[in-house]
Parts: C-alpha cells; sequence; structure tokens
C-alpha cells in the first residue's frame, strides 16, 4: 500500500545520503591505499639498490685495484711508477684503452712530492681523495713531505707504493724499506695488501678512513707478486660504495642538541662574543649557514689563514685574519672579546689565540673532531659534529641582544681596512716591487672565483692579512705543514678541478725551484695556468724573523737564474717585469692568453720589515687604547641602567 511506498522511498533517499557521506571517505581511503602501495614499491626499490650495492668483478690484484678505485669515484692518479707497478700500470691502461675512456686519469709527474701535492690539492677543494703513485724505497720516502701536508692540513687522499716480492725475492734488501713503518706517523693509515683477494675491502677501509673527520691521507703497499696474482672468483667483489649507495657518500653526526643549548644561552649572556672561522669551515654549505648567522644576528667574525673565504671579506661582520702569531690589528678584537664561538679549528693550523686559564674569552669549540687539548687551547664547551648544520641551528635560535657591543671590533675592522687595503705601500712605485702592491695588484686582476695557490714564503703573512677572498677555497694556503714547493703543483691540481677559472700560483724563489719541473708536465696536460716568481733571492721569511731577533741574515742568501728564460727553455710563456706599472699589465696578459705563463717578478721585504716591525707595534697600542675606552664607556652606561632598574 501507500504506507510501504513511503517507507522504501524513505530507504532509498538515506542509501542515497549515506553514499554521498560515505564516497569522499571511500576515495580517501583509495588514494591513501593507492600512496601506500607507491611508497611500498619505492621502499623495495631502495632495499634492492642497498641489498645488491657490490659489483663483481674480475682479474688479477691490481685490476680490481683500478676498478675499485674508479667505482669510489676517484678520478685522479698522479705519479711515478717504477718496476714494482707494472702490473697497475697495465691495469691503467687497459682502463684507458676502454671504450668511453678511463674513469680515473693518470697524470705522470717529474717528481712524487709533486704528485702527492697534487692528490691532497684535489682531496682539499673536492673532499674526496685523488690517488698518487711511487714505486718501493727512494720513490715512497719522496712522498713523505706531501703525507705531512694532507695529514695536518686535513685533506684526504690515497697513496699507493710498490715493494719488492714478499713470497720471493732475488735481491736481497736492495732499495728495501719499512715504508708501513715510515709513514705510520703521517697517515691516517697505512697497510701492506698481502693478499690479493683482500685489495678490494682494503680500498673500501682506505677511502672511508681518508674521507673520515678530520680528513687524511691513507697509505697501501703492494708487493710486485702479489700485484700480478689473480683474485679468486669468491672474493672479486667491489664492496658497497658511493656509485651504488642510494644516499652517496654518507651524512654527518649532529651536533648534541644541550650542547647547543648550552652555546645559545652562553653567546646571548656575553658582551662581546667573536666568531672565529679555521681550516676545518672551509667548506661551501657551512659559508651559506654563517652568512645567515652573520646578517641574523650581527655577530662579527675574524678568521685564521686557512679559513679565508669562509665569510667573504666584503661581508660587513669580517674584520680580518688573523696572518701574524699575536699582535696585530686583528688581535685587538680578538684580546677584547669575551666569548669566541671557534669553528673548525684544531691546533694542527698555527693558533690564532692564546688562552689563559680562569681569563676571557671563554671559549666554544665547533668542529667535525673533538679539541686536542694543550696548554694554549682547552675550550669551555665542546661541540661536535656537523659544522654546517650547527651553524644552522645557532642562526635560527641566536637573538641579538641590547647589551652586545660590537663597536669595538668595528673599529678594528676600519683601522685595518685603512691600514691594509688603503696603505701607500700597496700602490708604490717603489722598485724591487713592495709586497704589498704585489698584493693589491693581483687583487685587481682576479676574478672572484680565481683560485690563488700560495707557496710559504713571507708573502704568504700579507696575502692573508691583504688579499680580500671572496669565496671559500679561493686562497689556498697552508699555516700547518707550512711547507715549501707546493704553490706550482697545487695551482695545476687546482686547475685539473676547475678548467673553467683562473689558477694561479703565487712562489717565492726558493720555494719555485723544489719542484719547478713541473712545468714540464703542465704543459704536457695543456693547461692555462700562470706562475708568478718572487725573486729576491734569499730566505725571506728566515731573513725576517732573524732581523727580529737582532741577527745577521748569514746564510740565506743564493743567486737565481732569469726564471722567464728558463720557462721558454721547457716552452712555456716567461716574463721579465721590469718596473712596477708593467707587472698588472703583464698578469692580465697572461690570465688571458693561454699557456704556461711564468712572471719573473723582482720583490723587495723592506717595506714589509717597516710595516711589521716598525708601524704596526704603534698602530696596535694606539688602538687597543682606543677600544679600551670605547669597552669603559659601554660597561658604565650598563652598569648605569641596571642600577636604574634597581631604583
Amino acid at each position: 500500500g501507500p504506507g510501504g511506498l513511503f517507507f522504501f522511498d524513505g530507504c532509498r533517499m538515506l542509501g542515497l545520503h549515506l553514499r554521498r557521506a560515505i564516497a569522499p571517505a571511500a576515495l580517501h581511503h583509495g588514494f591513501a591505499r593507492a600512496r601506500g602501495m607507491n611508497e611500498l614499491v619505492e621502499g623495495r626499490k631502495m632495499f634492492r639498490e642497498y641489498l645488491e650495492s657490490s659489483l663483481p668483478t674480475e682479474g688479477r690484484c691490481t685490476d680490481v685495484l683500478v676498478s675499485s678505485l674508479e667505482a669510489e669515484n676517484v678520478e685522479w692518479m698522479f705519479g711515478i711508477p717504477g718496476e714494482e707497478n707494472l702490473d697497475l700500470l697495465d691495469s691503467l691502461a687497459k682502463s684507458h684503452r676502454r671504450q668511453g675512456g678511463a674513469k680515473m686519469k693518470l697524470v705522470v709527474t717529474r717528481h712524487e712530492q709533486a704528485a702527492g701535492f697534487m692528490a691532497a690539492t684535489v682531496g682539499r677543494l673536492t673532499g674526496h681523495p685523488a690517488a698518487c703513485l711511487s714505486t718501493l724505497g727512494p720513490g715512497a720516502t719522496n712522498f713523505s713531505t706531501a703525507l705531512a701536508y694532507g695529514f695536518l692540513g686535513g685533506f684526504p687522499m690515497i697513496c699507493i707504493t710498490g715493494q719488492k716480492p714478499i713470497r720471493h725475492s732475488k735481491q736481497g734488501a736492495f732499495q728495501i724499506l719499512d715504508v708501513v713503518g715510515h709513514f705510520s706517523e703521517i697517515t691516517k693509515m697505512t697497510k701492506s695488501v698481502d693478499d690479493p683477494d683482500l685489495i678490494s675491502p682494503a680500498v673500501r677501509n682506505a677511502i672511508l678512513t681518508s674521507r673520515e673527520e678530520k680528513p687524511g691521507p691513507v697509505h697501501l703497499e703492494i708487493a710486485e707478486d702479489i700485484a700480478a696474482l689473480p683474485v679468486h672468483k669468491e672474493a672479486g667483489w667491489i664492496f658497497p660504495c658511493p656509485t651504488r649507495s642510494p644516499i652517496g657518500r654518507g651524512r654527518r653526526p649532529l651536533v648534541e642538541p644541550k650542547a647547543i643549548d648550552h652555546a645559545v644561552a652562553l653567546i646571548h649572556s656575553a658582551k662581546r662574543p667573536l666568531i672565529c672561522i679555521a681550516a676545518g669551515a672551509n667548506r661551501k654549505r657551512t659559508q651559506n649557514a654563517m652568512k645567515v648567522l652573520m646578517q641574523k644576528t650581527g655577530l662579527m667574525a675574524v678568521c685564521t689563514q686557512m679559513g679565508k673565504g669562509v665569510v667573504s671579506e666584503d661581508n660587513p661582520g669580517y674584520i680580518g685574519c688573523t696572518a701574524l702569531s699575536d699582535n696585530d690589528l686583528v688581535h685587538v678584537a680578538i684580546k677584547n672579546a669575551d666569548l669566541i664561538i671557534n669553528v673548525g679549528h684544531d691546533i694542527s693550523e698555527k693558533p690564532p689565540f692564546i688562552m689563559e686559564h680562569n681569563k676571557p674569552p671563554l671559549v666554544i669549540h665547533l668542529n667535525f673532531t673533538r679539541p686536542n687539548v694543550d696548554p694554549v687551547y682547552f675550550p669551555h664547551l665542546v661541540m661536535v659534529g656537523d659544522i654546517s648544520e650547527a651553524v644552522w641551528q645557532l642562526a635560527a635560535r641566536i637573538r641579538a641582544q641590547s647589551h652586545w657591543n660590537f663597536g669595538p671590533f668595528q673599529l678594528v675592522k676600519d683601522r685595518s681596512v685603512q691600514m691594509l687595503w688603503n696603505s701607500p705601500y700597496a700602490t708604490s712605485d717603489a722598485w724591487p716591487m713592495t709586497v704589498q702592491r704585489l698584493v693589491a695588484d693581483t687583487r685587481k686582476v682576479m676574478p672572484a672565483d680565481g683560485i690563488v695557490s700560495l707557496d710559504n714564503g713571507m708573502y704568504k703573512i700579507w696575502f692573508a692579512r691583504q688579499y680580500k677572498t671572496l669565496q671559500p677555497n679561493t686562497l689556498l694556503l697552508d699555516n700547518a705543514l707550512a711547507t715549501m714547493g707546493a704553490g706550482l703543483p697545487c695551482a695545476m691540481a687546482a686547475k685539473l678541478v676547475f678548467p673553467e677559472r683562473v689558477s694561479l700560483a703565487v712562489c717565492g724563489d726558493g720555494g719555485f725551484m723544489m719542484n719547478s719541473q713541473e712545468i714540464e708536465t703542465a704543459l704536457r696536460l695543456k693547461q692555462h695556468i700562470v706562475c708568478i716568481v718572487l725573486n729576491n733571492k734569499s730566505y725571506g721569511m728566515i731573513a725576517w724573523k732573524a732581523h727580529s731577533m737582532g741577527m745577521d741574515d748569514f746564510g740565506l742568501e743564493y743567486g737565481n737564474p732569469d726564471f722567464a728564460l728558463y720557462a721558454r727553455s721547457y716552452g712555456a710563456i716567461g716574463h721579465n717585469v721590469t718596473a712596477p706599472g708593467e707587472f698588472e699589465t703583464i698578469l692580465r696578459k697572461a690570465i688571458e692568453e693561454p699557456g704556461v705563463h711564468i712572471i719573473d717578478l723582482p720583490i723587495t721585504y723592506e717595506s714589509s720589515d717597516a710595516a711589521l716591525h716598525d708601524e704596526l707595534p704603534k698602530e696596535v697600542a694606539t688602538l687597543q687604547e682606543a677600544v679600551g675606552k670605547m669597552i669603559a664607556e659601554h660597561d658604565a652606561a650598563l652598569a648605569a641602567m641596571a642600577d636604574d632598574l634597581r631604583d
């Protein structure tokens, strides 16, 4: 009847409303289920990528060695082979002959030390090791200085040396040294591979150890008979490596949150907090984080020699570089800071300041590794972990404080600009040329991303003080081992890593002659590099130190060739500078015209002696007096405000 029809119509309408209400939820459930299935598919794909990350390989020990290094993305091998390396050389030749070319390129140098410097520089610029190769005995020991350079500087590199057969040798002890023992104090790991089946895990461990903070050199020795033996089929695997792992080269641990909490509280409580940037912070990600921290908070920064470029020296908060050990203008800022955030420092680099017990400044250590505590460095708060991530966290949490007083730091910055960048020495027409004008004219010509590789000498102090560095790792200097002979090989390696950028070496005449034979290597590589040779016919930095101690410069002078003519004898392009006004023009021309250019520049350090011995102590004393007065006035104003609040 009518009542029944009404009932069924009502049920139909109710069902329609229910479907309309349920449909979106069901649709959402369908989408969620589909998304879950996609996540499962992606998860299983990642699972397989991790599980199947080993690569099969075969051949003799050196074949697997080359395959393992290539799988680890080692792009360069530098060095001089010997008869104990012939199997490795043959394996490299096969790699170079295959279709598509070699993944790892061999660069034969003219001395093992130069090869080591080049490998270390690739590691310094990329964060990933390059390889260097030598034979046994004298070839291996020639690596010693370069390995020490990488060890103290924190530059990843892998050194491979040969050795006489260990299972049967008919030459007695000829050329045999305990190379593994010899390298034990200047490498992070040194190992003789005595079983071909162990070569692949040895390479994997070497790469991991070399990259691990603090980075540095590792060493593998492979005897002649071991190199030629086949790797058994069951051992023919390349271990999980960056080319196969989905997350690439891994991640560093983060700083403990409680340490961040304490750092923020201490920085907020300080009156004159200061950032000090050192070698470990010279990474691109850290530069971005540091820029944000300084812009957001108004904090100001100094840097060590090896920290130059982390903060662009055009940054309003940049004060200067601790080029000298003490008593420079920048040290007035350091000595009047009551808290220093010391970023990326370890004591292998010459200390930027000396701590005293129970006296300011309070020091916060932020680095990838714990501090190596000694009488001059014993930080009060230790933050160990990824530097850039920690700086980002500090930038997010630190707030500018009304009681902070950066006036003294700004005063130091202003006086430094006047004394260094506006110095009459920087435009002097004196001849031989002043070192200050060398730095100023070089900065005019070099592009912002151009790389200057310094050897070691008196000029290094002036480049550290005066050369305005705008990007990370564009002024490569060594303030850890501080060796001579590295300038030219480092510039060559920088050009290999960044072929599109200008690469300039600045060498004293003493350091240049230690590895000048690599001019031939640069020519063979068809590189466009420029090398300025500072010609003063003496060991200038040692003479400066002798003069400061009231001694004669006995035993510090020598003769030189005509460096331009010397360059031409190799087939390079040689330039002689004969007046101060010529230098900028010649340097600009050398940077623009392809080829290997050697510029012979007569230099004098008399202006350096005058500036550092006679003028600087007076400037520092005057600046300290002005800063002390400024601090006293600010502290008195804060005390008066506190009294008013109490009343």
